[in-house]
């Protein structure tokens, strides 16, 4: 499956940047009865899900540690966490052990759950309204408007797909920045800074989070 190079761009250009990692998205899903594909409107049910859940985090008055399990709660039920891990390692996913894998995998939900509850957290007094959806190749963008008290409204886009089995998003922009080049830069460098020893980035990742 191609990879994109990890460089952070304007939003149009980040969303080329990742098709190949959705290429190998499934047309199919298993559902009672008849198989249907993934279409415009239940990637826009599955996001309409995902900003009930954070509006109602943003606006529930819960302490700040409550709030962050709270959005692990939301990552874990929607997001496509396998494949954003994978992403995040790169090259050295390959050589990971399965038991490496799985533990990067629960240790980087935890991770990306307390860094996106952090922004997330900005839009207390906002909320966030779902737009539109459309198909690109095999994936769906669902494009969604934040609106926060004294700022002016920004764009929140998730790309969808069903590979997982379900319907997850797997990637998200915020203001245009690409969560998934963003994590692959930060784990790559965390990586580096410990001499590629996945055990260590795993170990210091838990601190982090």
């Amino acid at each position: 499956m191609p990879i994109p190079t990890p460089i952070l761009m304007p939003s149009n250009h980040s969303r080329r940047a990742i098709l190949g990692l959705a290429a190998g998205v499934a047309a199919m899903v298993a559902l009672p009865g008849p198989a249907r594909a993934l279409d415009t409107q239940r990637a826009k049910v599955l996001v309409d899900k995902v900003v009930a859940d954070i509006n109602a985090v943003i606006s529930s008055g819960r302490s700040e540690t409550q709030m962050y399990r709270d959005f692990e709660r939301i990552f874990e039920r929607y997001a496509d966490v396998p494949t954003i891990a994978r992403y995040a390692l790169g090259v050295d996913a390959r050589r990971a052990s399965a038991a490496q894998l799985r533990e990067f995998t629960e240790v980087f939900k935890r991770y990306i759950s307390v860094k996106y509850g952090r922004r997330f957290r900005e839009f207390i007094g906002g909320k966030i309204v779902v737009n539109e959806a459309r198909k690109i190749k095999s994936f769906y963008e669902v494009r969604t408007t934040a609106h926060l008290r004294g700022e002016a409204p920004f764009a929140v886009t998730f790309l969808v797909s069903d590979r997982s089995g379900a319907d997850k998003f797997f990637n998200m922009f915020i203001e245009g920045v690409n969560m998934l080049l963003t994590e692959r830069s930060e784990i790559g460098a965390m990586l580096d800074a410990r001499g590629r020893d996945i055990d260590r980035m795993i170990a210091d990742l838990r601190k982090i989070g």
